[in-house]
């Protein structure tokens, strides 16, 4: 009867001859899963025997991580900025960049009594962070999503964390009424083009989450001329984007009337955000 470290290193290694990165840390998110406990509890674990009916399903587990299904598809939940969120194929996976996003976001000079909008929030990480990381600071919050399906997923995570919220299923801001004092855009931007080129996990993100057109910025030339009706003054746009497109997206932004505006760069030196105030 294998124990938990002998089925641990043969499934990292399977995984690892499957090109899969990050191959036991992998493993031991998925053995952790199947025996109901954290992966420090996995550690203190490693001499238990495992039975054939804790094997059983965790043999199919491994195939679909083998296979290139994501993690986050598999355990069905994620962490986001220190919480977990559900996560599943109705939205795109939350990426870490997306992280540095919101902690930028909450380094910007806030008042009280805050109005928040998150446009095409997906699974709703980025709104439901920040609103719950301001507190009584926040008095709404509101997401929106063209996807029904991922609108119903940010919902069930908003109340898994207990933050009372506004969904509203539209395409960008047609359906919203009213003005704002931050509005988060995380919307799809990769180009069409590069479809080929992206690896088997990102493919399982559905394609309406991902691609902005031929040059990946469709979405983004429709939104940000809109956005001046729903700023409030002094309030604040954040957007995530494509490393080459901040140029454009800046003159977008400084065209619709923001100033300032500043493309601010990520952790690793790439230019990945936008921040634009109202005057």
């Amino acid at each position: 009867m294998k124990t938990v470290l002998e089925c641990l290193e043969r499934g990292a290694s399977y995984l690892r001859e499957r090109g899969v990165e990050g191959a036991r840390r992998n493993m031991e998110w998925l053995l952790a899963q199947q025996l109901s406990c954290s992966r420090i509890e996995l550690y203190a674990s490693f001499d238990r025997p495992m039975t054939e009916q804790e094997l059983a399903p965790l043999r199919g587990l491994l195939k679909r991580r083998g296979e290139g299904e994501p993690l986050q598809h598999i355990l069905g939940t994620i962490e986001f900025a220190g919480r977990e969120f559900l996560c599943d194929k109705r939205a795109l996976i939350p990426r870490p960049e997306t992280e540095e996003m919101v902690e930028l976001t909450l380094q910007l000079d806030l008042n009280d009594q805050l109005q928040v909008l998150d446009v095409g929030t997906g699974s709703g990480v980025i709104g439901i962070t920040v609103g719950l990381s301001l507190g009584e600071r926040c008095a709404t919050t509101v997401l929106t999503d063209i996807s029904s399906a991922a609108l119903a997923l940010a919902k069930e995570n908003a109340d898994r964390h207990a933050l009372p919220v506004n969904c509203i299923e539209t395409d960008l801001l047609e359906g919203v009424v009213g003005t704002y004092h931050l509005i988060l855009a995380n919307l799809p931007y990769i180009p069409e083009g590069d479809k080929e080129t992206l690896s088997q996990e990102v493919a399982h993100d559905p394609d309406t989450a991902l691609f902005g057109g031929q040059d990946g910025l469709d979405l983004l030339r429709r939104f940000i001329p809109t956005i001046r009706g729903h700023l409030k003054s002094c309030g604040w746009l954040v957007l995530e984007i494509g490393l080459t497109q901040g140029p454009e997206v800046v003159a977008l932004a400084q065209s619709a009337g923001l100033d300032p505006v500043r493309l601010q760069h990520d952790l690793s030196g790439k230019p990945r955000f936008v921040f634009a105030q109202a005057p």
